[in-house]
């Protein structure tokens, strides 16, 4: 079968959480790119209206869903206002999140609590919901888990502690394996993509020609770089892959 037969997605559903900017609509711009038809959540109606309807000016058949995944009350009844409106989701990606910085002896609970609500429970859930219609019962799906490159080294950017958002991803970078090895059985294959740094709304407070001089590239990620990993992990050029976190970060792991 041809590479570009395998990475086709035609026909498939994709629910891309955290996906109104940044590296949320990059992903949700190549799945659809690729044939997928897409659905992005995130809390402000007007980014949603707007990235909705600059991905259809691309081409691509995209709904979206306003979901505050910090609320996990309201993650099922999104995931069944997908699937009434596309079908049954095939590709899920996990990549709503947020950051809290601050020393580890000045951090308030509040902010702890925030960070490990939206970065690792509501992704256990997203996954578990999405499973339990979609996945598990055709015994077909990807996952894919936005963690990052401080899930997987003990580093901090610019000086900034950012002890809960490290331990939050760290977390689902190991959810990832578990969950791949849990759910080979069914078919289903769950990655992870680590990004280094990319300029979001997220990272608009650091320094940003430091965090980008971190990279042995010399350069921070820009707005196609993430991809060719998403096309990989959410395509069936990834059927003997599982369990795995990619980082894409112009080398700061590989030193």
């Amino acid at each position: 079968m041809s590479l570009a037969k395998l990475q086709d997605l035609k026909g498939r559903v994709a629910l891309v959480t955290g996906g109104s900017r940044g590296l949320g609509l990059q992903i949700a711009e190549v799945l659809g790119e690729l044939g997928a038809k897409v659905a992005i959540t995130a809390r402000k109606p007007d980014e949603l209206a707007t990235a909705v309807e600059h991905l259809q000016s691309c081409g691509v058949r995209a709904m979206s869903v306003v979901s505050d995944m910090g609320e996990l009350a309201t993650i099922a009844p999104m995931v069944e206002q997908v699937v009434a409106a596309l079908g049954p989701i095939d590709i899920l990606v996990n990549n709503a999140g947020t950051s809290w910085g601050s020393p580890t002896i000045d951090q308030s609970l509040e902010g702890w609590n925030k960070v490990i609500t939206l970065n690792v429970t509501a992704v256990f859930l997203a996954t578990q919901e999405v499973g339990r219609r979609c996945m598990i019962p055709r015994h077909s799906g990807k996952v894919i888990n936005i963690a990052s490159i401080q899930g997987l080294t003990g580093c901090y950017p610019e000086g900034v502690p950012m002890l809960a958002y490290n331990a939050s991803k760290g977390a689902v970078v190991n959810m990832t394996r578990m969950l791949a090895n849990e759910w080979a059985t069914f078919g289903i294959n769950v990655n992870a993509i680590a990004p280094g740094y990319f300029p979001t709304k997220m990272t608009a407070k650091l320094d940003q020609d430091g965090a980008a001089n971190m990279a042995p590239m010399k350069r921070s990620g820009g707005p196609e770089d993430l991809k060719g990993a998403t096309a990989l992990f959410a395509s069936d050029a990834c059927a003997f892959i599982t369990g795995q976190t990619l980082a894409v970060d112009g080398g700061v792991t590989a030193v």
